[in-house]
């Protein structure tokens, strides 16, 4: 009889925790949707490829799921995954010794009604990417960190550094860039 009750309890604690298995698969597959597609640009922004970039995303919540299966903490998970991601990809092209502009450079111009108009969508992208590429790289990790909405805090976490100086940064950033742009 006592040998029975163990053996249903037994089941029972398998039972419980593979629910548990099953709702933490089903949370980090939602947050993948939401973020992967944000954390791929931000991968490729810093110079990875894109197959590189996909393999790091998938590394990402692979480590999001031993994380959250660890109990560990849940505040914050969108800076938890950028940070990790920034890391890894950080860690990959420091690696690999692949420069930042490739993979960012896909200069797709917007088609004008004419040529002129072409020619002109080109020069003002190309002057910016030229302004983008010729600041500090953690002035860029911000930028493109705050395009995919993060926070300044948020940020500050997964470049490692102050909250002033991602203010800082940003400001500093914006102003070349759109000094850039009234030039022309």
């Amino acid at each position: 009889m006592e040998l029975t009750l163990l053996s249903h309890a037994g089941r029972a604690t398998r039972s419980v925790e593979a629910d548990r298995l099953g709702l933490l698969q089903h949370e980090v597959l939602g947050l993948f949707d939401q973020y992967r597609d944000r954390l791929l640009r931000y991968l490729l922004s810093i110079g990875l490829q894109s197959h590189d970039a996909e393999e790091i995303v998938q590394e990402v919540f692979l480590a999001l799921f031993k994380h959250l299966q660890q109990d560990k903490s849940r505040e914050n998970l969108r800076g938890w995954v950028f940070r990790v991601a920034h890391n890894l990809g950080l860690r990959h092209r420091s690696l690999a010794s692949r420069t930042a502009a490739q993979d960012l450079c896909d200069c797709h111009v917007d088609p004008g009604p004419n040529p002129e108009q072409q020619l002109h969508a080109r020069q003002r992208q190309e002057r910016l990417w030229a302004v983008f590429q010729a600041l500090p790289e953690p002035d860029r990790w911000c930028l493109q960190l705050r395009s995919e909405g993060l926070r300044y805090r948020e940020i500050a976490e997964v470049v490692g550094i102050s909250l002033g100086s991602v203010a800082q940064s940003l400001e500093r950033s914006l102003s070349r860039l759109a000094s850039a742009d009234r030039r022309l």
